[in-house]
């Protein structure tokens, strides 16, 4: 606050400085201001506070009488916030990240248990219905109750007939002024087709990254992506700059399981392929490895072991998809030549089209050369799960943790 002067008696014109004041205190000073007087806060307030004033133009200061203090005057609002916080401490829910996950048909089962997982995540619905002819007619209830909030959609292209309906969700949801977009797509179900060898080629894998970058930005940014084991590792670099990718894997899972065995200090892991190797050996460096290679005899492509030693082990062959399930036949049968003892196997996302699980035998013990003691897959493919369930040797290991986990951050 600026001082203001008071009227100062006229002084010899050929004189410029002024006369020292008698020091006195502030209070005192203050207290000849009307204005002032009729103010007890002031000069309560005042009294606390002493120095020296050597002239009106404050050339040069005294040293300070004393020092001053200034004491904090008792606040209602003050004391509430420090009770507030000193809460918040010991109640760490306060700061939970909370999130509305919005999930299609398919993923319904998943969306309930990735909600189990945190009290933080809010199950929110979407009526999927169409017209007479066959568009999508959509609605999502209660759309300004999501108004600040974290959204996330859980999707799955399991075929083309879905993705255009989930589409048109997922670029509605970030417009309703949310604080943040999650799309967490848990199998990305182009990715086999993410190179061209033949001119002419397309590579839809591309595409969908393509329509993904373009989710419009929410309040908080980019949308932010969660997807699984990817299959080609080259294709984090199709995505834009408008969507944050975050690629994720399942074999933690598998490790989990792992442990869990009666022999699981005699597990080896095979990978059918070079590719298999190259995208899983660091997450499993700690087994026994086999590596298989695919080799061209005639007209016929077979499988052989490429390096390791199969003989007494239990075996579980990782890759991160399966389809008709030839080539991991043709590596369970090549194991069981030499000298597996049991033979299993993990993909995250199992595909299997036209029933191709079917193909799979269960083996009790003694057998491996004609089924899988286990066979481990995800719910990425909602489909598959719901067909094989309680169907030996097929067990579902979820991603539901994982996914609440990720959402959290």
């Amino acid at each position: 606050m600026a001082a203001t002067r008071p009227n100062i008696p006229s002084q010899n014109p050929n004189s410029h400085a002024l006369k020292p004041l008698k020091p006195t205190s502030i209070s005192q000073s203050l207290l000849k201001f009307p204005a002032l007087d009729s103010s007890n806060k002031i000069r309560r307030q005042c009294i606390n506070l002493r120095c020296e004033i050597t002239s009106f133009e404050f050339d040069k200061l005294k040293n300070w009488s004393d020092p001053v203090r200034v004491i904090q005057p008792f606040s209602p609002i003050s004391n509430s916030m420090a009770a507030a916080s000193a809460s918040s401490m010991d109640s760490p829910t306060k700061n939970v990240k909370r999130v509305c996950l919005f999930y299609c048909d398919d993923t319904k089962a998943l969306a309930e248990r990735v909600a189990a997982e945190s009290d933080a995540i809010e199950l929110r619905s979407i009526n999927w219905r169409t017209f007479d002819d066959g568009f999508p007619n959509l609605f999502i209830p209660n759309a300004q109750g999501i108004r600040g909030q974290h959204v996330a959609f859980l999707a799955s292209f399991s075929s083309p007939g879905v993705i255009f309906e989930q589409l048109s969700v997922i670029y509605a949801l970030p417009k309703l002024f949310i604080s943040s977009f999650t799309l967490v797509l848990p199998f990305f179900p182009t990715g086999t087709s993410e190179r061209m060898e033949d001119e002419g080629d397309v590579a839809t894998a591309f595409t969908l990254a393509r329509i993904l970058s373009n989710i419009p930005i929410s309040r908080g940014g980019p949308t932010s992506l969660v997807t699984f084991d990817i299959h080609a590792l080259q294709e984090r670099f199709y995505f834009g700059d408008n969507i944050l990718p975050c690629f994720d894997s399942g074999i933690p899972l598998l490790k989990n399981r792992l442990q869990q065995l009666p022999d699981s200090d005699n597990i080896s892991v095979a990978f059918p392929d070079d590719g298999a190797w190259k995208r899983f050996h660091t997450q499993l460096q700690h087994f026994p490895t086999i590596v298989c290679a695919k080799v061209r005899e005639g007209d016929k492509r077979i499988v052989r072991i490429k390096e390791g030693d199969p003989a007494g082990r239990h075996v579980v062959i990782v890759d991160d998809l399966v389809q008709s399930g030839g080539t991991l036949i043709e590596c369970q049968r090549v194991l069981a030549a030499h000298g597996a003892t049991k033979i299993s196997a993990y993909v995250t996302h199992g595909i299997f089209p036209n029933r191709s699980w079917e193909r799979f035998e269960h083996d009790n013990g003694g057998n491996p050369d004609n089924g899988l003691t286990y066979f481990w897959i995800t719910d990425s493919c909602p489909i598959t799960v719901r067909a094989v369930k309680n169907k030996p040797p097929f067990e579902v290991l979820s991603l539901a943790g994982s996914i609440a986990a990720t959402l959290q951050i």
